[in-house]
């Protein structure tokens, strides 16, 4: 009987294995795991977590994953200096996702400048080859499924980040030139959103729509999801809420001479009858000008 509960408890413990993914084992990492994907304990998730960073057990995972539960709990300042202090402890091969982390709690946290500071950072290493440990490409996860992301992707990805960096400091004429460069290397709805905002913050009204339009037209990837569609129709709100009317644009390129006159004139007329055929005003200038003429 004994040992068909032994048998019964494996199974049991093997289940979850598999259904929340915690790893198989006895150390504190394990442990930490089932803490956060089991129990749903955030905190004592922490508190394994950190004991397997002290014991050296699956470090570059215990860092990691103890940084991103900080954050849900908002505790983002406390990752921060997490990674900072036991970075060096991890492998070369987890550098690269620490790194990744630390960009999304410096934005999570406002601290703006050390944002950009570690985009450029990695924006370097893009450029002399020191990316991936060497590879093509690199396996990324996201919400609990992994994809291949090449080269090209991750650049663009981290202009895209550089751009919003700088959109949050007012430098919009950085934050242009960046979002274009990273929709040339790998264009998609989200970063031509950004670049659209970027855009109208800049008063560039016309170029703001096209932008917006590319994606309401379906032109690029990513332009068919609900969010994207959402984001381009208060993007496009927000235009026609800045721009006058197209009859307010032609006049404000006109002077106040007989072009300008005379479309008033028409202007009136189509309105009806008047006691004058020009407005008041315009029967002054008209008066002042053959005064003048005399």
């Amino acid at each position: 009987m004994e040992r068909g509960l032994q048998q019964g408890f494996g199974r049991k413990e093997e289940l979850l294995h598999v259904i929340h993914k915690v790893p198989s084992g006895d150390g504190p990492y394990v442990k930490a795991k089932h803490y956060q994907l089991v129990e749903k304990d955030l905190e004592g998730a922490i508190v394994w977590f950190w004991k397997a960073i002290n014991a050296g057990d699956r470090i570059d995972s215990a860092l990691k994953d103890m940084a991103v539960v900080m954050k849900q709990l908002d505790r983002s300042e406390e990752a921060i200096e997490a990674i900072r202090s036991f970075r060096s402890r991890c492998s070369k091969q987890a550098q690269d996702s620490l790194d990744n982390i630390l960009i999304d709690l410096y934005k999570k946290c406002g601290k703006v400048d050390e944002q950009v500071v570690l985009l450029k950072q990695k924006l370097r290493m893009i450029y002399h080859g020191e990316v991936f440990n060497g590879r093509p490409t690199k396996t990324a996860r996201s919400h609990g499924k992994k994809f291949q992301v090449s080269v090209k992707q991750e650049t663009s990805r981290l202009l895209g980040n550089l751009g919003w960096a700088y959109m949050q400091k007012g430098h919009y004429i950085a934050a242009e030139a960046v979002y274009k460069k990273a929709q040339m290397i790998d264009p998609d709805a989200n970063k031509a959103s950004n670049l659209g905002l970027c855009l109208i913050k800049m008063a560039r009204y016309d170029e703001a729509r096209l932008v917006v339009e590319d994606i309401l037209q379906c032109r690029l990837p990513g332009s068919d999801d609900a969010r994207a569609i959402n984001r381009a129709e208060e993007l496009l709100s927000e235009l026609e809420s800045r721009q006058p009317p197209p009859i307010l644009l032609e006049l404000a390129g006109l002077n106040m001479d007989d072009r300008l006159e005379d479309e008033m004139d028409r202007w009136i007329q189509e309105l009806g009858p008047s006691r004058s055929k020009r407005l008041p005003i315009f029967e002054e200038i008209s008066t002042y000008r053959d005064q003048l003429a005399c």
